[in-house]
């Protein structure tokens, strides 16, 4: 099949290179427009533009996929379908009707659970037993339409959002060429999803990553795996940001927020128990062992997270 890929950030690299290692021939790429980054916040291309150009393909950087001339050129491409990865914008239905087999998104969840941006942070954070990833054919309401196929992965107590977002990139870039080999074979099908069981997964902010010391150690131990590596679970300390990277939940208990110092290593009262640090970065200085931070402040009785 004649395939433009559409996709942004890094997550959809896995499935831009395995589209392209495929038996279809990928026509182009369309991706999100330049974006300012780095220290100088120079225009830089996206992850997949940068990825396509060095692949000397066609890369179409639309403000919005519905601009006249991005539907122009996509109407000249003649796509058989376009594979959909992470791509960062809602597409018009008048965008979705123009390839003969429509856009197939591979999506990072299980649909209808985990609908939205931050899927797989969301997995996590609620403390799923399992997530996984799925092709389905892309519809008008945001990841609505009916599934192709789906994968399933295990969400273990230690599992990160990205450890296991990095994972799902891998193993759904198989899954998205084996839905377009089936598609081609013209044996592909499409179960509309239930009406119950839809639950909303929405970009996760960084006040989302803001630690409440009252809520249960098993809660915010998922709050922080589920953020990492971005935005990064965060409190302050002596009014400053500082962020957990790590922790776990321990025995024993303490006021909320309380740190409890030994060598041993730092712990921090929650509502139900201790939460025991892990690598921590304070304000201004590089990710460390929280026993390592320890041992260069000098703390009263009453220090506190905040």
């Amino acid at each position: 099949m004649r395939l433009v890929f559409a996709g942004t950030p890094e997550v959809a690299l896995p499935s831009l290179e395995a589209v392209v290692a495929s038996d279809h021939d990928v026509v182009a790429v369309i991706t999100r427009p330049d974006a300012p980054a780095g220290r100088g916040r120079s225009l830089r291309p996206s992850p997949v533009g940068e990825r396509a150009a060095e692949l000397g393909l066609e890369v179409l950087k639309p403000t919005k996929p519905g601009d006249a001339d991005a539907v122009a050129r996509l109407t000249e491409l003649r796509p058989d379908c376009c594979p959909v990865v992470a791509y960062g914008a809602l597409v018009p239905q008048r965008v979705i009707d123009i390839p003969t087999h429509g856009w197939v998104n591979l999506h990072f969840s299980l649909l209808p659970r985990w609908r939205g941006a931050a899927p797989v942070q969301h997995a996590v954070m609620a403390g799923d037993a399992e997530t996984g990833a799925c092709t389905f054919s892309l519809v008008k309401a945001m990841d609505a339409g009916p599934v192709y196929d789906t994968i399933t992965a295990p969400i273990d107590r230690d599992t990160t959002a990205g450890d296991l977002l990095e994972s799902l990139a891998h193993d759904g870039a198989q899954l998205l060429v084996r839905t377009l080999d089936a598609i081609d074979a013209g044996t592909a099908v499409a179960t509309d999803q239930p009406a119950d069981g839809v639950t909303m997964a929405p970009k996760i902010t960084v006040e989302d990553a803001r630690v409440d010391w009252h809520r249960t150690a098993v809660e915010i131990d998922r709050q922080l795996r589920g953020c990492s590596p971005f935005p990064g679970g965060w409190t302050t300390f002596r009014d400053a940001r500082f962020k957990i990277n790590s922790a776990r939940p321990t025995g024993g208990a303490a006021t909320p927020g309380k740190l409890i110092v030994a060598k041993s290593g730092v712990a921090v009262g929650t509502g139900d128990g201790l939460l025991e640090l892990g690598t921590i970065q304070p304000q201004g200085k590089k990710a460390m062992a929280a026993a390592d931070w320890a041992r260069g402040v000098q703390f009263s009785d009453d220090e506190a997270l905040v």
